[in-house]
């Protein structure tokens, strides 16, 4: 069933969820807040903040809460000249991290076009500060583009997170309407080849929004062209219009659970070595469960 018109299409009952609350959900609120940093969780009013945040797992945003990209799927804020990055958020992210004690720490950023070289050595530094202070914990980062600069990737991956992450977003067709103009299909697509290129000890990810009118076929060939650039962890969500004010990318289509399920299996099949495919399923969605069960339990 498919939305022709702006207007919000009422959300079946598989997409209710219950308001977040509870100690740990209060804990990494505090904490994030009296040290200043973001979270991905509430810049992109994530659906799963409750369940998340309750079982002790976080993403955190650096670079700040502003983008210089305009993804239309994206509800964080945009603007051609963000504020300067914190010079102390490489320590108040890596002390923040070592409070809370957590086992995996998802660190994602911003665009910063703006910057001569785009973040990369400030998210370098940011990585560095949590390896020095939690040695043992696991790290993932979800990366940006880099404007397909090779030299710029491997300053970040210098850092060695064990996770490297970059979202395709939708298939390509789409990718016109649903992302930055400054991003490409393609481009991702390499991205994700070099990840595992210059780290070959890192498991490389990505991630899918469905329920844009993309078809079947559309997403095979996705799935296909991940796993040619080595991807091994997919995860496949409902995109879900962030506000009411975006009004530019509408939903087309919620799909079921059990249709989750089939697309899950289908790539497993052609070969992911993890799969997460479900309606709530975003791209750091229990993203230590997946690492950490998915494959050290293997």
């Amino acid at each position: 069933m498919g939305a022709s018109t702006n207007a919000v299409p009422r959300l079946p009952p598989w997409l209710k969820v219950r308001l977040p609350g509870g100690e740990h959900f209060e804990r990494i609120k505090s904490v994030s807040a009296r040290r200043k940093l973001h979270t991905v969780c509430e810049e992109a009013r994530c659906p799963n903040i409750g369940e998340c945040w309750g079982g002790g797992t976080a993403t955190f945003m650096v670079m700040g809460d502003t983008c210089t990209r305009g993804c239309r799927f994206c509800s964080v804020a945009s603007s051609a000249r963000p504020d300067a990055p914190d010079p102390e958020e490489p320590r108040k992210l890596a002390e923040t991290l070592r409070e809370m004690g957590l086992d995996y720490a998802v660190i994602t950023t911003v665009c910063r076009d703006d910057l001569p070289d785009q973040g990369a050595s400030h998210l370098f530094e940011c990585l560095r500060a949590v390896k020095s202070l939690c040695p043992e914990m696991l790290v993932e980062i979800l990366l940006q583009d880099f404007r397909g600069d090779r030299g710029l990737l491997a300053k970040v991956l210098a850092a060695r997170p064990e996770v490297a992450a970059h979202n395709l977003e939708t298939v390509e067709r789409l990718t016109p309407l649903v992302r930055d103009a400054k991003a490409a299909y393609e481009q991702s697509l390499q991205v994700l080849r070099w990840c595992g290129e210059i780290l070959p000890s890192a498991k490389i990810k990505s991630s899918l929004m469905l329920g844009l009118g993309e078809t079947e076929e559309e997403l095979i060939r996705a799935f296909r062209d991940l796993r040619g650039c080595g991807v091994e962890i997919l995860t496949l969500g409902q995109y879900l219009r962030p506000t009411g004010a975006h009004r530019n990318l509408p939903v087309f289509e919620f799909l079921p659970p059990e249709r989750f399920e089939a697309l899950g299996q289908l790539a497993r099949d052609m070969g992911f070595l993890y799969v997460a495919s479900g309606p709530f399923v975003r791209s750091s969605y229990r993203a230590g469960e997946l690492f950490l069960n998915g494959l050290h339990g293997s």
